[in-house]
């Protein structure tokens, strides 16, 4: 009898091998995958089943393939074990977050280089104490390609350690959480530790791509501090994220080419 993971189709995404490129921008929201591909040469959907919208263009000559992911860890991991079985080995994820550290202003980019594990996915794939981190050479092209955006743009990058969670409501309004002391007290050490801002997904990404073997990393749109808003601050906040998908592109033309002189 046959299982519904045979086949060369995936069963979540409904993609084969020639659906995608190797090189894979992730996004939450299946919006977001449209305004990607505008990016690539000739980008078209590909796929689009549940939350997981694919298009598939040209960069640099090259394949690459942007896919959504839905909200949190148990869907953005989906669709990174099924994008590995069909071929593809670097993931950028393209997403938003919360600043924590007072240096993060709304319309910064983030560049994730790890990810606290405070969510369930990671546990899937890591043993405790492990740490979620992204791929140096990742990291690298985000930097570089977040700086040469910045110098045009004017906002602030910052590279280090982000806090991925599973409750988007139990972190914006931990008071309202029968177990407020607990996500406080952790949030004061994230505070005093530097964590720079606070999102869903990279914790889960990174996980499964250390255990599959595969490169991740990620940039992060801060829409706004959370500190400052708790502070009673009047802060802003910025909602396109089209830096970010541009710091993305970029970076994943600079592994293309890095990728080619090897």
């Amino acid at each position: 009898m046959a299982g519904i993971l045979d086949g060369d189709r995936q069963y979540h995404l409904q993609i084969t091998a020639d659906d995608i490129g190797k090189y894979i921008i992730l996004a939450g929201d299946p919006g977001r995958i449209p305004k990607i591909a505008r990016y690539l040469e000739n980008g078209r959907q590909t796929a689009c089943n549940r939350e997981y919208t694919i298009y598939t263009g040209l960069l640099d000559g090259v394949p690459v393939s942007a896919c959504s992911t839905g909200i949190g860890g148990p869907s953005a991991v989906i669709a990174v074990e099924e994008l590995v079985k069909c071929g593809a080995h670097t993931f950028i994820r393209v997403g938003t977050s919360g600043g924590i550290a007072p240096q993060v202003r709304s319309g910064d980019l983030v560049i994730a280089s790890a990810a606290i594990c405070a969510e369930g996915t990671s546990r899937e794939y890591l043993p405790s104490g492990y740490p979620a981190t992204a791929n140096f050479d990742v990291v690298y092209a985000l930097g570089h390609a977040a700086r040469e955006l910045a110098a045009e743009k004017g906002f602030g990058v910052h590279i280090g350690t982000v806090h991925s969670k599973d409750s988007f409501y139990g972190q914006v309004d931990p008071d309202s959480s029968p177990v407020y002391y607990t996500l406080k007290n952790r949030w004061e050490s994230y505070k005093r530790l530097g964590c720079l801002c606070s999102e869903m997904e990279c914790a889960a990404i990174y996980s499964v791509g250390l255990a599959r073997n595969v490169r991740c990393g990620a940039v992060l749109l801060a829409i706004w501090n959370m500190e400052q808003t708790y502070s009673g601050e009047d802060t802003s906040t910025q909602l396109d994220t089209d830096t970010a998908i541009q710091c993305a592109v970029s970076a994943v033309s600079k592994l293309i080419a890095a990728d080619k002189e090897r």
